[in-house]
């Protein structure tokens, strides 16, 4: 059954590759019928989040009318990254099958500083402020 996915994902990755994208490609499966279907288009787009993953999640999102992809699989060429991993994870989809590891040779390494500021009193406020807004909108959800 999953190889027939795998099938469509490298017919995706050939668009991908012809139009001088990374050819990565993903499909989203719901009850074993594919809902939603993507490639790579962060260089046609210049836009760094165009990933084949969360491509395909937005599209299944709208087409279902929901975030919440628990009911279904997802199925990569390449092991997702972390930025996908991690919404892939929010998106509650259940599983995640892919084809290949990335070369982790190759894995680049940014410079990017990511500090957590010492503000008590504005951090105070703040996690009472989420607080309470979940607060309420479990309320309204009961």
């Amino acid at each position: 059954m999953q190889e027939k996915y795998f099938i469509e994902l490298f017919k995706l990755a050939e668009i991908a590759k012809k139009k001088n994208e990374v050819p990565v490609s993903a499909l989203l499966v719901k009850n074993d019928k594919i809902i939603a279907k993507a490639y790579n288009t962060r260089q046609k787009t210049s836009n760094i989040l165009n990933h084949c993953e969360i491509l395909v999640i937005k599209k299944a999102s709208k087409k279902l009318k929901t975030w919440h992809l628990n009911e279904c699989d997802l199925y990569v060429t390449l092991k997702p990254c972390n930025m996908c991993e991690s919404i892939i994870r929010q998106s509650q989809i259940k599983n995640v099958y892919y084809l290949l590891d990335k070369d982790e040779s190759k894995k680049e390494y940014y410079k990017t500083n990511i500090t957590k500021t010492n503000i008590c009193t504005l951090e105070e406020q703040y996690s009472k402020y989420l607080k309470d807004f979940f607060q309420k909108k479990r309320q309204k959800s009961k």
